[in-house]
């Protein structure tokens, strides 16, 4: 499931939009990987997105850049050998949320609709007693 907000504004006859959308990932510790014979731990985590811009942009276009920059999506319901596949896919792809933040916004960077954004993500730790947080944001683009 996603949260979605969507918000417009007109201003001296400029038509302004702001979305700011909530994607489930998953993500997979890098340190952890590097350090066991075993595997590595992963934890669902939650990228909160929000763009200004001032041409439309589909909803599914960025639930998909976030997706594609996670260890792996989020699934609801799999089977034994799509879980295999998750779960080798988010081990091949390891992320500090930090590091899916800064790709999130390299991918919105290349995006000349978005005017301006902010990027969170919060991981929500499987092995620690707390969760890891990570925001980067870039004011005007134009």
């Amino acid at each position: 499931d996603y949260q979605v907000t969507l918000t417009g504004e007109i201003f001296r006859g400029k038509v302004m939009t702001e979305v700011r959308i909530i994607v489930p990932v998953t993500s997979l510790c890098p340190c952890s990987k590097q350090i066991s014979d075993y595997g590595a731990h992963n934890q669902r985590s939650h990228v909160t997105v929000n763009i200004r811009s001032s041409a439309f942009i589909w909803i599914e276009e960025l639930i998909d850049t976030v997706e594609k920059e996670a260890s792996c999506e989020l699934y609801g319901l799999l089977k034994r050998p799509d879980e295999k596949h998750v779960t080798e896919k988010a081990y091949d792809n390891p992320k500090f949320v930090e590091d899916l933040v800064r790709d999130v916004a390299c991918r919105l960077n290349e995006d000349n609709r978005i005017l301006g954004y902010t990027v969170e993500a919060e991981n929500f730790e499987s092995i620690h007693n707390h969760s890891a947080y990570a925001q980067i944001h870039c004011e005007d683009r134009r």
